[in-house]
C-alpha cells in the first residue's frame, strides 16, 4: 500500500546556465515524479500521449491536474463527479471506516454504504487540498546568496521565501487558499505552491475489508494481486461556496474539473500516466547515505515497528472495541514493515551503494581530469566523505537515542522524559503543557508502551561496542544477560505502573531534581543521561546539517552535466506527474509476470479464512457471469500492472489513458520495485492499479450502489470485451 504514515528564471534555463551553458535532457529511462510545469518538455507525443500536455496541466486553468487532490492523511485522490465525489483507495479511507466504527457497527470489516448524500457521514480528521498553482521559484529565492554558505546562505534563502510568500499571500486570495515554498534535492530547486483547503469530507462508499483489502498482508506488495482497493468520499462546502467545517447545511463543492471513465480498457504496452501526490524520494543521495539507510536506517525501523505491532496485538487480544479502533494502526505499521523489509532487499540485490560509489569513482576522475572542474568542485567528493563518515560512525546509537522515547508510540516515558528535563532546567509547568499530558494520556496504552520500550533497552543493549549508551551500560549492564532482561524488564512496567495518570507526571513538575533521584533513581539517572545524549546528537545534527546541503547541491550539479542530464525534483508530497506503460515483469529467473489479473483469479485465492475470504456475493456475480457492461471475456478486469514512477502517497492517484481518461487507481508498488524513494529500476519497478471496470462493477453490482455511478462521467467506445 502507498500512503504515508507537498520564477523569472525557468528551471530549464537555470539548470542550463549552472551546468555548462548548453541545453540538457531529464534523466534517462522513463523514471520522474515530474512538477507539472516539466510535462510540456517531456516529447509526451511522441511517447504515445493523444491529448495536448496543456490538456494536463495548464498555468492559467482548466487542466486535469485540478481533478486531483491531496487528502490530508497522505493520499491522492481525484474528483469524478460535478458534485464534488471524490474516488481514492479503500486503504485510504480506512482511518475515516475505523472512527465511524463501534462494537456494534464495524465498518473497518464490513465496509460503509450511503444510499444517498443525505446517509453520508463525516470522515472524521479529513481535509482535501486543490492545488490551484505550481511555480519554479529557484531563481527568486537564491537572489542574493552568490557566494555565500551555511548559515549565512540560508538566512538570506528564508528571508527571500518569506518575501515572496507575503507578496503572493497578499494577492487578494479566496479564502482557504494558502502559499507555501518548499526547498527540493537539499536546495537545487525552490517550487512555490498555491493551495485550497476543503474541510468537510464525507464517506460515501466503502467495500467490505474481504473487498479492500483481500490478500492482506500475504498479498501486500505482491503481484499477483486480487485486491479492490478503492473507497468514494465526497467534498462538501459551506452554501457560499468557502471551506468550513462540518455542517448540515453545507453543499458539495463542485469542482472546476473532474475526471471521465472510460470502460475501454487496456491491453499490454498502452501508454498511461498519473498525477497525484508522491510523498517522498532521495533518488541523488551519495553513497554514504544510501549505505546508512540499507544498514542502519531501515532494519531499525523494521525491528521499532514490529516491536510497536506486538504491542498493538496484545491490547486487541484483551479488548475488542479496542481491537477495532486499533485495527488501521495496525494496518499502517505493518505496510509500513513490509516496505522498509523491501527496501532493504532490493537495496542489496541492485547494489545500489556500490553502483553509486563507482559513479562516484568516475566523477571523481571526471572532475580532476579538467582544471575549471576542479575550480569549480574543489574537493566536493573527499568533504562528502569526511562530514558522511564522521556523522554516521554513531549513526546507530544516534538514531535509536533520538527516537524513543517519543509521542507516538511511549507517550507516558515521552511525557517523564520532558517533565525531568524541565525540573533539570528549572522550568516550570504552564496550562497548555498540562492540558497537553491530560490529552495524550486518552490515548495511551500502556501495553504497548511497554513492549516498545523492552525493544528500546534490548537494542540499546545490542549495540555496537564503540557506539554503546554509558548510561544504560551502568544502570543494565553489570549482570548476565538474564538478569538485564529482567531489569529492562521491570523499568519497562515501573513507568507505565508507576505514572498511571497525567497526575502522577504533573507532579514531576513540582518536585526537585535530589526529590527525583530519591523516589526515581534508576528513571531520573537514566532520563537525565539521555537528556545530554540527545543534547550532542542535535549538537551533530547541526553540525551535520549546515554543511550537508551545500555539499549536496555540488554533487548533484556535478553529477547532473557529467552524465548531461537535468535531475528532476525528488518528490516531497506535492502535485506530480509520471508516465508508463501496461507492462509485466520477470521477478527471478524463469517466472514471468502477466501484467492483468481478474475476478476469476480472485475465486481461485479464495480460501474462506481472513485474509482470503472473498465476499460470497461477488462469487455468485462471477458463477452467474453477471458483469454487465464490465466484464471482459469470462471475467471482470480486477489490477493491472505498469512502468509507472510511484511512491507512497500515490495511493488514490488515477491511472489514465493516452486520451486523458481514467482507466484505473494506484493502490500498491511491487516488492522487487521497493527501495525507490533511492533508486529506479526499469525492468522491476511495476505501479499496481485497480482497473476502473472493477471499481464501478463492485459498487454497481455487487453493492448496488449504482446512485453513485449516475453522477459519474463514464465513457466506452468500444463494446465491451474488445480490449483486455
Amino acid at each position: 500500500m502507498l500512503k504515508v504514515l507537498k520564477g523569472f528564471l525557468t528551471l530549464s534555463l537555470l539548470i542550463a546556465f549552472l551546468f555548462n551553458g548548453g541545453f540538457v535532457v531529464f534523466a534517462i529511462r522513463d523514471e520522474g515524479m515530474f512538477p507539472p510545469d516539466k510535462i510540456e518538455r517531456l516529447d509526451l507525443k511522441k511517447k504515445g500521449l493523444k491529448i495536448k500536455p496543456s490538456e494536463i496541466y495548464n498555468p492559467a486553468g482548466g487542466g486535469l491536474s485540478e481533478a486531483v487532490v491531496r487528502l490530508s492523511i497522505g493520499c491522492t485522490g481525484e474528483f469524478v463527479s460535478p458534485k464534488g465525489l471524490i474516488l481514492t483507495n479503500h486503504h485510504c479511507v480506512f482511518d475515516a471506516l475505523v472512527s465511524a466504527s463501534s462494537a456494534e457497527k464495524n465498518y473497518g470489516k464490513d465496509g460503509f454504504k450511503a444510499n444517498s448524500m443525505a446517509e453520508e457521514i463525516p470522515a472524521k480528521g479529513y481535509s482535501v487540498f486543490v492545488t490551484t498553482r505550481v511555480e519554479d521559484v529557484t531563481a527568486k529565492v537564491l537572489v542574493g546568496t552568490e557566494g555565500l554558505k551555511g548559515e549565512e546562505k540560508q538566512k538570506v534563502i528564508e528571508s527571500n521565501i518569506e518575501k515572496i510568500r507575503k507578496e503572493e499571500q497578499g494577492k487578494n486570495l479566496a479564502e482557504g487558499v494558502s502559499i507555501r515554498i518548499q526547498s527540493i534535492n537539499s536546495g537545487l530547486f525552490y517550487y512555490l505552491y498555491e493551495t485550497f483547503q476543503i474541510k468537510d469530507v464525507r464517506l460515501v462508499y466503502a467495500p467490505p475489508k474481504n473487498i479492500g483489502f483481500f490478500g492482506g498482508d500475504p498479498d501486500n506488495f505482491e503481484w499477483t494481486r486480487h485486491t479492490g482497493d478503492f473507497g468514494f468520499l465526497r467534498a462538501y462546502v459551506s452554501p457560499d461556496g468557502k471551506p468550513a467545517e462540518y455542517s448540515p447545511n453545507n453543499v458539495p463543492y463542485q469542482p472546476k474539473k473532474y475526471l471521465t471513465i472510460s470502460l475501454d480498457g487496456i491491453k499490454e504496452n498502452d501508454f498511461v500516466f498519473v498525477l497525484g501526490y508522491p510523498g517522498s524520494t532521495t533518488r541523488y543521495r551519495e553513497s554514504w547515505a544510501i549505505e546508512y539507510a540499507e544498514k542502519v536506517n531501515l532494519p531499525f525501523l523494521v525491528n521499532y515497528l514490529k516491536a510497536w505491532v506486538n504491542g498493538l496485538n496484545k491490547v486487541g487480544e484483551e479488548s475488542e472495541e479496542k481491537r477495532i479502533k486499533l485495527q488501521s494502526d495496525v494496518f499502517s505499521l505493518n505496510n509500513s514493515i513490509k516496505a522498509f523489509e523491501g527496501g532493504i532487499v532490493t537495496l542489496r540485490r541492485a547494489g545500489v551503494v556500490a553502483k553509486r560509489r563507482a559513479e562516484e569513482e568516475k566523477l571523481s576522475k571526471w572532475i580532476n581530469s579538467d582544471p575549471s572542474r576542479q575550480a569549480k568542485y574543489g574537493q566536493l567528493l573527499s568533504d562528502l566523505q569526511k562530514l558522511s563518515e564522521e556523522f554516521y560512525r554513531t549513526g546507530a546509537r544516534d538514531r535509536l537515542l533520538r527516537t524513543i522515547p517519543n509521542q507516538a508510540s511511549t507517550p507516558i516515558f515521552s511525557m517523564i522524559l520532558e517533565a525531568i528535563s524541565a525540573v533539570s532546567e528549572n522550568k516550570k509547568l504552564d496550562e497548555r503543557k498540562k492540558k497537553e499530558i491530560e490529552s495524550l494520556f486518552e490515548t495511551a496504552e500502556p501495553i504497548v508502551e511497554q513492549e516498545v520500550i523492552r525493544f528500546y533497552l534490548k537494542s540499546i543493549a545490542d549495540l555496537p561496542s564503540d557506539q554503546k549508551f554509558e548510561t544504560a551500560e551502568k544502570l543494565f549492564g553489570k549482570g548476565n544477560l538474564k538478569e538485564r532482561r529482567l531489569q529492562e524488564s521491570a523499568f519497562a512496567e515501573m513507568i507505565t505502573k508507576e505514572f498511571s495518570s497525567p497526575e502522577k507526571v504533573i507532579a514531576i513538575y513540582s518536585m526537585s531534581l535530589d526529590e527525583l533521584r530519591t523516589k526515581y533513581p534508576i528513571l531520573t539517572e537514566f532520563s537525565l543521561g539521555l537528556i545530554e545524549e540527545r543534547k550532542a546528537i542535535r549538537k551533530r545534527q547541526d553540525k551535520f546539517s549546515s554543511q550537508i546541503d551545500d555539499l549536496r547541491v555540488a554533487y548533484q550539479k556535478a553529477m547532473s552535466e557529467m552524465k548531461g542530464i537535468e535531475p528532476y525534483p525528488d518528490a516531497n508530497s506535492t502535485l506530480r506527474f509520471t508516465y508508463g506503460y501496461v507492462k509485466g515483469y520477470q521477478p527471478k529467473e524463469a517466472v514471468t509476470y502477466m501484467p492483468f489479473t481478474t475476478l476469476k483469479g480472485m475465486i481461485e485465492k479464495d480460501t474462506g479464512i481472513e485474509p482470503f475470504d472473498m465476499p460470497e456475493g461477488l462469487k455468485r456475480l462471477q458463477q452467474q457471469k453477471d458483469f454487465g457492461r464490465y466484464g471482459v471475456g469470462d471475467s471482470v478486469p480486477l489490477n493491472f500492472l505498469a512502468t509507472l514512477d510511484i511512491i507512497g502517497g500515490n495511493s488514490g492517484s488515477p491511472v489514465l489513458n493516452a486520451e486523458g481518461e481514467q482507466i484505473g487507481i494506484i493502490f500498491d508498488g511491487n516488492y522487487e520495485g521497493l527501495g525507490n524513494d533511492f533508486y529506479y529500476d526499469p525492468a522491476y519497478n511495476r505501479a499496481i492499479a485497480v482497473d476502473i471496470r472493477f471499481v464501478l462493477f463492485v459498487t454497481e453490482k455487487f453493492a448496488n450502489a449504482g446512485w453513485i455511478l449516475n453522477e459519474m462521467t463514464i465513457k466506452q467506445r468500444r463494446a465491451a470485451g474488445a480490449s483486455k
